[in-house]
């Protein structure tokens, strides 16, 4: 895996997560409550943190809990939930360790069909369906994971020339697309809460 991604929209954090399976994966748990930018520059936050150029699952699985949520709590936190987030991030870890000996590539590597693929992700912890449909449709668009029935699997976030999530950013073109995509969804679902009551 070594491809440009522009999650973060900073080179030397975008660099990190086209060459790692794992600082993806992280990267795609922080995405929640924070901005996008906010949530996949992460990864290699943490990486800095523990003085290394990659993150490591069997790493960061021993690493003392208490110790690796202050290093996450650090200013500028990693996250808006940093104590949280770190737990989650241990936890995935650990997964991936226990499951995959450690190798975040594993989980889609020579997997048979899109249908599999999703299932594993979202089998991972902190992953539920749709952060598993959004990594998938990542995994297809832009790392080039294209198990048959891959963009089926993936949902809506499958679908070609879409605006809907992470999957899509390539620059900050797209990103300002996906920006726009999600409003309209808030508001729509704001709309359709206020005239149910």
């Amino acid at each position: 895996m070594d491809v440009t991604l522009h999650l973060a929209q900073d080179p030397e954090a975008d660099a990190l997560l086209g060459r790692s399976p794992l600082a993806a994966l992280v990267g795609m748990l922080l995405d929640q409550q924070v901005p996008m930018e906010w949530a996949f520059k992460g990864p290699a936050t943490i990486a800095q943190r523990l003085g290394t150029d990659d993150l490591d699952a069997h790493e960061i699985a021993a690493h003392e809990p208490e110790a690796f949520a202050a290093l996450l709590s650090r200013k500028p936190a990693v996250h808006r939930y940093p104590g949280s987030m770190a737990k989650r991030i241990q936890q995935l870890c650990r997964y991936l360790v226990e499951h995959y000996d450690g190798d975040a590539e594993a989980v889609w590597k020579d997997v048979g069909t899109g249908k599999d693929l999703l299932k594993r992700l979202a089998d991972l912890p902190g992953f539920g369906k749709q952060k598993a449909q959004i990594f998938l449709a990542l995994l297809g668009k832009q790392l080039g994971v294209r198990p048959t029935g891959w963009q089926e699997a993936a949902g809506s976030y499958g679908d070609p020339d879409s605006f809907r999530s992470v999957a899509d950013i390539t620059g900050p073109e797209s990103l300002v697309k996906v920006r726009a995509h999600k409003q309209e969804m808030k508001a729509a679902a704001k709309a359709a809460k206020a005239s149910g009551k």
